[in-house]
């Protein structure tokens, strides 16, 4: 997706560096997307609560797009021949501080757990521009999940399909 940079975005993008990530896998239009990339799609805020093994409960109010709107514009490969091709797809987010999360398309897809997943561009009211997006699942409990300062996002169907 490309978004023009005018106003509060393109002031982002002219205050120092604008942490991106790659979006790469079995997508037509893979790409390179940053926070201000992020608020072309429509936002969602989310209020969490959620269990940090370091620092107890969190309490966080999140904005951004849903997971899976930003995936479904990067044409994911699913085989329309194949019923129910979509579930043998897997996403793997990574942080830039080494921490990594694994996901199911059924998860994030609304035929089926539709867990409003979001890729965080702002966590209480400051945006996460030089940050990195967070990756956000309010229904987890435990925060082991939220990814923060997303450097990659992989969305891979190369799981062999069962064969009946």
């Amino acid at each position: 997706m490309s978004v023009a940079r005018t106003g509060p975005v393109a002031e982002f993008a002219r205050t120092g560096p604008v942490a991106e990530f790659a979006l790469t896998g079995d997508l037509a239009r893979p790409a390179r997307l940053t926070v201000p990339d992020l608020l072309g799609w429509p936002q969602r805020e989310a209020r969490v609560a959620f269990e940090c093994r370091t620092s107890g409960v969190q309490h966080h109010r999140f904005t951004g797009p849903l997971l899976y709107d930003v995936l479904s514009d990067a044409g994911p490969g699913f085989d329309p021949a194949r019923r129910k091709d979509r579930l043998r797809f897997l996403i793997a987010v990574s942080g830039t501080d080494g921490h990594h999360a694994l996901l199911s398309w059924a998860e994030i897809d609304p035929d089926f757990a539709h867990a409003p997943v979001l890729l965080a561009v702002s966590i209480d009211d400051t945006p996460l521009d030089r940050a990195g997006s967070q990756l956000v699942l309010p229904q987890d409990r435990c925060g082991a999940r939220y990814i923060s300062g997303i450097r990659a996002i992989r969305v891979d169907g190369g799981y062999p399909r069962a064969e009946a």
